[in-house]
């Protein structure tokens, strides 16, 4: 059970922002953020997890994950993550800073996870993000991994 929440914190290496586009269209291009696969390790395996592009809608960017327990492939699941940051921590990004964020993930079953994370760029349109998802509160799943700007 503990290693089939720890998956899903797999889901935590999601990368996420919020903006109002209307608002700022310098923060138009932040629309789409494409998150690489992660991996992290656990006490006797591995959780990897795959990411959809995140979507900004509804103030928040939303991505679907598919997160895998090796050995103990019947600890997977699938689920979503969605991640807030505010237009001026958009901003910040924009400018080459760096930026923390908070979200929350789902999995198809119901298991809730809250997520925190900080991006630092490497230049406008990629950077490095690192993501702790709390499955529970002395469990936590870090993943390190790469963003994309854009489609």
């Amino acid at each position: 059970m503990v290693y089939r929440l720890l998956l899903a914190c797999a889901c935590a290496a999601t990368w996420g922002l919020t903006a109002h586009g209307a608002e700022d269209a310098a923060l138009k291009r932040f629309d789409q953020v494409k998150v690489a696969p992660t991996k992290t390790s656990i006490y006797v395996g591995s959780v990897s997890m795959t990411l959809t592009t995140f979507v900004r809608r509804n103030g928040l960017y939303h991505s679907a994950y598919t997160a895998k327990v090796f050995p103990y492939f019947f600890w997977g699941e699938h689920g979503w993550i969605a991640i807030e940051l505010t237009d001026d921590a958009l901003r910040q990004l924009a400018k080459g800073e760096t930026v923390q964020f908070k979200g929350r993930g789902l999995s198809d079953d119901g298991e809730e996870r809250h997520i925190e994370g900080r991006a630092v760029p490497a230049d406008a349109n990629t950077g490095k993000i690192k993501v702790r998802v709390f499955v529970s509160k002395h469990i936590q799943l870090i993943f390190n991994t790469t963003y994309r700007i854009g489609p």
